[in-house]
């Protein structure tokens, strides 16, 4: 079946999903392929949930009229993306990066939510899925598109933005993330700039960090809409205040480091003609979530939890702005950081000895990782053990930074402290 006549039956109602346990009424049901899974094998069940159509790509399975039959399911997912947003006459904002791109993400949409009708991504879906998924989730009511790009091997941000078309785009920044997958810092600097070699190429425009000189090198004799200047950082103690056109916003957000990422959705809501008064309400009402620089106040202690993710770049960055913290009593508890492949032991002796060094009150660290390091710091190879020497050796009274990578699943220490 050709793009034009799938789109046909999809633009009927706007529906598409992938999953039978969440099926809509009057969706197109696209029946993908996992490592462990069949998703042709529950087209006759979409069907019986309320699916108007669904998108098989073996033979087998279709069984009626209502079931298509397409050579790649996945393929016909973006390739029908791609049409809708081409059918689309709004403006799309693209963003990628090593670390934020989330929190960026969140803070653009509900800036720019605040004056438009805006569709974004939704959590971390920045996948090959989750972008043409965003893309069709988009309306005729869509004033403006806001898509996360996520990636870990080269030539996937040039072929999401190939799906994605985007007007604008910006990279929040190039850290040491997903190195396995990358080769080195270069690699990520390399794969990360595939949107704004889109971006170049179409003629488009690009939101440049100026402070970020790699993002300034790779934009050179561009078109480039700069943050604006009147920003000014006042303080992260926790929470981040800044200071916009002689406005005061205080923000939610913990940690230095999200001023860059503030500091974008205000230039994005400027150049897209929000007010600075909506724009400072805006910031101030995002509440981040969902393990993302949460405080969390138990009877014992205050708690940062950044648990999300974590990577050498991100990890550097907390340790950094937990030190300049004026609480008396301060704790670290480090997890393991994923996918850095064979620069996993280097990097997590370097946060470790960064954290060692760092004076606090207790440092603790959680992983395999971590364990194989060189410190005189308690660390453990599994969460049994750290939850033990907790139940011993209770933290009290301290502020606890707990940061590690989404697969040690370090949030569990939160009922601990």
């Amino acid at each position: 079946m050709k793009v034009e006549d799938l789109y046909k039956l999809y633009i009927q109602y706007g529906l598409v999903d992938t999953d039978t346990r969440e099926i809509r009424k009057n969706t197109v049901f696209f029946a993908l392929k996992g490592g462990n899974f069949n998703g042709n094998k529950f087209a006759e069940e979409a069907l019986r949930k309320g699916a108007n159509y669904a998108v098989v790509d073996e033979k087998e399975y279709k069984t009626s009229e209502n079931i298509i039959l397409v050579n790649n399911v996945l393929e016909s997912l973006q390739e029908l993306a791609n049409y809708h947003r081409n059918q689309l006459n709004i403006p799309i904002v693209a963003l990628t990066g090593s670390n934020g791109k989330t929190t960026t993400k969140e803070l653009i949409n509900v800036v720019l939510s605040s004056k438009y009708n805006t569709t974004a991504t939704i959590g971390n879906l920045n996948n090959h899925i989750g972008v043409p998924l965003t893309l069709l989730s988009m309306t005729s009511e869509t004033e403006v598109g806001i898509v996360e790009m996520g990636a870990n091997h080269h030539n996937e941000i040039a072929f999401l933005s190939k799906i994605a078309n985007p007007n604008y785009g910006y990279i929040t920044n190039f850290g040491s993330a997903h190195l396995e997958g990358f080769g080195s810092l270069e690699g990520v600097i390399k794969a990360k700039s595939e949107l704004y070699d889109f971006i170049i190429k179409n003629n488009r425009k690009v939101f440049v960090n100026p402070n970020d000189l790699t993002q300034v090198e790779k934009v050179k004799n561009v078109e480039v809409i700069i943050f604006d200047e009147s920003i000014e950082f006042i303080e992260a103690n926790p929470f981040v205040k800044l200071k916009f056109k002689d406005t005061d916003i205080t923000s939610h957000l913990i940690g230095a480091y999200n001023f860059a990422n503030i500091s974008a959705a205000i230039t994005i809501g400027d150049y897209f003609n929000v007010s600075k008064e909506v724009i400072k309400s805006a910031i101030e009402s995002y509440i981040p979530s969902n393990n993302r620089s949460q405080i969390i106040n138990t009877s014992k202690n205050k708690i940062i939890l950044d648990a999300y993710n974590a990577n050498p770049t991100s990890m550097k960055a907390a340790i950094e702005s937990f030190k300049l913290l004026k609480d008396s009593h301060k704790t670290v508890v480090l997890g393991d950081m994923f996918e850095l492949g064979q620069y996993s032991e280097a990097e997590h002796q370097n946060i470790a000895n960064l954290v060692s060094q760092a004076n606090f009150e207790r440092v603790i660290f959680l992983g395999d990782n971590f364990f194989k390091t060189n410190t005189d710091k308690p660390k453990f190879s599994n969460y049994n053990e750290l939850k033990k020497y907790l139940l011993e050796n209770p933290i009290i009274n301290s502020t606890i930074l707990i940061k590690g990578s989404r697969g040690i699943a370090l949030e569990r220490a939160v009922e601990l402290c």
